[in-house]
């Protein structure tokens, strides 16, 4: 069997990714010509990409493989710390796709099983409604005031760390409008000279996040408690706890601190 038979297998309970064990104590994922391990009939296989020569498939499992000699299961979260960059987004791309398969298995507007046409594409037998995966785009935002940023603690944050005010676009708003409505509604500031950062996919289970650099603009923090526990600004030599080094917010968090010369004016 030539090489570029063998597969990229990118299989999930949950979100739980199946990793393969390798000798000198690293981990990949599997990679061989048919599935690594039994899967029940109607299982739906889905195309996911192509890497180098070899395409990356992924299906879902109903329940945990237990770890052996040869596999454990991890966290999709966890697996940036045991994956290749490509590989780790590849498994993003793949869990947003079961996510979307999972979730639309029937049209919204008449009821009828849809049928998937193409690897990101289902359509209604009945009424002809075309649906394809969708991605919830949220902003975060640093906000600098002289020396310091504003980082807050949201309550649905899993640790005690501080990172950026971050939200949900909505429906009629540019991503700048955003990015002034979520901070005066999260703290109570206003922001300006606001400039875009990056992005950056955020599978957990389907989002866009894009940052941005606003300045201080006026205002005394008053924080939305529905949303957060804590806000304030930090100056280089007093940070808290920062978000992990995976998340768009750190590299941002992480740029302000190796440029000191970016102060807000």
């Amino acid at each position: 069997m030539s090489q570029t038979m063998r597969l990229w297998w990118f299989i999930f309970y949950k979100d739980q990714l199946l990793l393969e064990k390798n000798e000198n104590g690293t981990f990949t994922i599997p990679y061989r010509e048919v599935p690594p391990i039994n899967i029940k009939e109607k299982t739906t296989i889905h195309d996911i990409t192509i890497l180098g020569n070899s395409i990356c498939k992924s299906f879902s499992i109903t329940s945990p493989v237990e770890e052996s000699e040869q596999f454990v299961m991890v966290g999709l979260r966890a697996s940036y710390e045991y994956l290749s960059v490509v590989h780790y987004q590849t498994a993003g791309k793949a869990y947003e796709i079961l996510h979307w398969d999972r979730n639309n298995r029937f049209c919204s507007a008449c009821g009828t099983p849809l049928e998937q046409k193409e690897t990101i594409m289902k359509r209604c037998p009945k009424c002809g409604q075309e649906v394809y995966p969708a991605i919830s785009t949220a902003i975060l935002v640093l906000v600098r005031k002289e020396d310091s940023i504003l980082l807050v603690h949201a309550h649905n944050f899993k640790g005690t760390f501080n990172s950026l005010v971050a939200g949900f676009l909505e429906t009629g708003e540019t991503l700048e409008e955003c990015v002034a409505r979520e901070v005066k509604e999260e703290t109570g500031l206003d922001v300006n000279h606001i400039t875009y950062f990056g992005n950056q996919p955020w599978p957990y289970p389907s989002g866009l996040m894009v940052g941005f650099i606003a300045d201080y603009a006026g205002g005394e923090i008053k924080l939305q408690k529905e949303e957060l526990n804590s806000g304030a600004f930090y100056r280089r030599d007093n940070l808290p706890e920062l978000p992990h080094k995976l998340s768009l917010a750190r590299k941002m968090i992480d740029w302000w601190i190796e440029n000191p010369t970016s102060e807000a004016i």
